[in-house]
C-alpha cells in the first residue's frame, strides 16, 4: 500500500518561496534610503559652506574694492617765484624754509581758476573754504615737487591732487548732503561745486595706486593712507621666519624621527611640540615681549622682533608636518640604502630627505601663511600702535627700524573713526587674502610637482 492511501497521513508542508538576488527587499531599501540621506546631508553641508564662503568673499570685495579707487582733483598750479623763492637763487635749502602754509595760497588760486574756467559758481570768498575740497596733504605734495624740481618755479604745472575724504566719500555714496548738515569739514554748498567740477572733468575717480604703494597717514588724512610700508614690514618678518624656522624645524624633525632613541625624554619632547602647536598665538606674543624686548632689549615694533615671535609660533607646525613627511617615505628606501653600504647619515640626507622634501616645503609654506595673517602676537610687541609712515632706508633699517605689518595695519585702520579708514581696512584684507591664496597655491603646486606615489 502506498503512503497516500493511509487515512491518518500528515499533509505535506508548504514550500517557502525563495527570494531573488535581483529583488530589493525591505531591509535593503531602508539601507539604501539611509545612504541616500547621508549623501544628501553631505551635499547640503558642502553647499552651505560654499554659500557662506561666497557671501564672505562678496562682502569683503564689495566693502574693500573702493579702497583701490580714489577721487582726484586736477589743478594747474602757478608756482610763483615771489612766494617760493624770493631771492631767485633756486637754493633747495632756502626754498625748504617755505612751509606748506606758504603753498596754500597757490592752491586756493588754482581751485578758484579751475571753477572759473569750468563755469562753476564759487560762493566762497575765503581761500580756506575752497581748500576743504583738497586733501590736507595736497600742499605737501606740491612742496615736495618744487624741492625736487627747483627749475620749475615760475611755471604753471598740472597736479593731480587727492580730494578730501568727504569729497571721496560723496563719490562713493558714503557721504550725502543730509549727513553733511552736522559736519564741520564740508557743507552741501561744497558738493554743488564738486558736481560742477566733475562735469567739467576737473574732479574724477581713478585707480588709487597709492593705496598699494603708500604709507599710513594720520587720522586727519585717511585719503593718503596706504598699505605699502606695512607690506614691506611683513616681507622682512617673513624673511626672518623663513631663515630660522625652516632649518631649525627640519633639523629637529630629522633628529626626532631618524636618530633619537625612543625613551621618556623624546616622548616628552613630542608631547610638548604637539601642545605648543595648540597654544594661543597671543601667548607667544607675551613670550616675545618678555624675552626679546624686556630681556634682550631689541627695538620695539621692529620686524626682527616680530619675525622671532612668529618663528616660535611656526616651529611646531613645521616640525609636525616635516615628521609626517619623513614617516611617509617607505622603510624599503632606508633598508635598500643601508643594504648597499650607505651610512645612516647618507641614507637620511641622500635618499629620505629628498623624497620628503615636497611635504616639508608644503608644511613650511602653510606655516608661513599662518604667520603672515597673525595679529595677536604683534599686539604685545608694539607693531599695532606704530604708524608706518616712512619706508626704511635700507636692509638693516628694514629689520631693525619700527614698522607695522599687514594684519596689524588692518587692525589699526578698523579702530579709527573715519569711514574712509574702515574702507581701507577691507581693502587691506583683500591684499592679505591675495598673499595667502598665492602662498597656498604655491604649496599645492610644489606638492603636485614633486610628489611621488609608491
Amino acid at each position: 500500500m502506498s503512503d497516500a492511501s493511509l487515512p491518518n497521513a500528515a499533509p505535506a508542508p508548504a514550500t517557502t518561496p525563495k527570494s531573488s538576488l535581483l529583488t530589493v527587499d525591505a531591509r535593503t531599501k531602508r539601507r539604501n534610503a539611509a545612504e541616500g540621506r547621508f549623501r544628501a546631508y553631505g551635499i547640503i553641508a558642502i553647499a552651505t559652506g560654499l554659500v557662506f564662503l561666497v557671501l564672505l568673499l562678496g562682502s569683503i570685495i564689495f566693502k574693500g574694492v573702493g579702497a583701490f579707487q580714489q577721487t582726484f582733483i586736477t589743478l594747474d598750479v602757478e608756482l610763483l617765484e615771489a612766494k617760493l623763492d624770493k631771492n631767485g637763487n633756486r637754493d633747495p635749502e632756502e626754498m625748504a624754509k617755505v612751509t606748506t602754509f606758504g603753498y596754500n595760497p597757490l592752491l586756493d588760486a588754482a581751485i578758484k581758476r579751475a571753477a572759473e574756467d569750468a563755469g562753476v559758481e564759487n560762493p566762497f570768498t575765503k581761500g580756506k573754504d575752497l581748500r576743504k575740497l583738497l586733501s590736507a596733504g595736497a600742499a605737501n605734495q606740491v612742496r615736495s615737487y618744487v624741492l625736487a624740481n627747483p627749475d620749475m618755479i615760475g611755471e604753471t604745472v598740472t597736479f593731480r591732487l587727492l580730494a578730501s575724504s568727504r569729497v571721496d566719500g560723496y563719490f562713493k555714496d558714503r557721504v550725502s548732503r543730509e549727513s553733511l548738515a552736522r559736519d564741520k569739514n564740508l557743507t552741501p554748498v561744497h558738493l554743488d561745486m564738486v558736481d560742477g567740477l566733475r562735469d567739467a572733468g576737473v574732479v574724477a575717480k581713478r585707480f588709487n595706486l597709492g593705496f598699494i604703494t603708500g604709507a599710513d597717514a594720520s587720522e586727519s588724512r585717511p585719503e593718503q593712507a596706504g598699505i605699502g610700508v606695512s607690506m614691506l614690514g611683513s616681507f622682512f618678518m617673513m624673511l626672518v621666519v623663513l631663515a630660522l624656522s625652516l632649518p631649525i624645524g627640519v633639523a629637529a624633525s630629522i633628529y626626532l624621527e631618524e636618530f633619537a632613541k625612543q625613551n621618556w625624554f623624546t616622548d616628552l619632547i613630542e608631547v610638548n611640540i604637539s601642545n605648543l602647536a595648540a597654544v594661543p598665538s597671543i601667548v607667544f606674543g607675551i613670550l616675545g615681549l618678555a624675552v626679546f624686548i624686556q630681556f634682550a632689549h631689541l627695538p620695539q615694533s621692529a620686524p626682527l622682533v616680530g619675525g622671532l615671535v612668529l618663528t616660535l609660533m611656526t616651529l611646531p607646525t613645521i616640525i609636525i608636518s616635516t615628521r609626517a613627511s619623513l614617516k611617509s617615505v617607505p622603510p624599503s628606501i632606508r633598508e635598500a640604502a643601508l643594504g648597499v653600504g650607505a651610512s645612516k647619515m647618507q641614507t637620511v640626507f641622500h635618499h629620505v630627505l629628498p623624497l620628503a622634501m615636497p611635504g616639508i616645503l608644503t608644511g613650511t609654506i602653510i606655516g608661513l601663511a599662518q604667520a603672515l595673517g597673525e595679529t595677536a602676537p604683534l599686539l604685545l610687541i608694539g607693531m599695532v600702535g606704530y604708524i608706518a609712515s616712512n619706508y626704511p632706508g635700507g636692509i638693516i633699517e628694514g629689520f631693525m627700524s619700527p614698522n607695522s605689518a599687514m594684519p596689524a595695519q588692518i587692525y589699526e585702520w578698523a579702530k579709527r573713526a573715519d569711514p574712509a579708514y574702515y574702507e581701507r581696512a577691507w581693502g587691506g584684507i583683500i591684499i592679505l587674502l591675495l598673499f595667502l591664496m598665492t602662498m597656498n597655491i604655491i604649496a599645492v603646486i610644489l606638492r603636485r610637482r614633486f610628489e611621488r606615489r609608491w
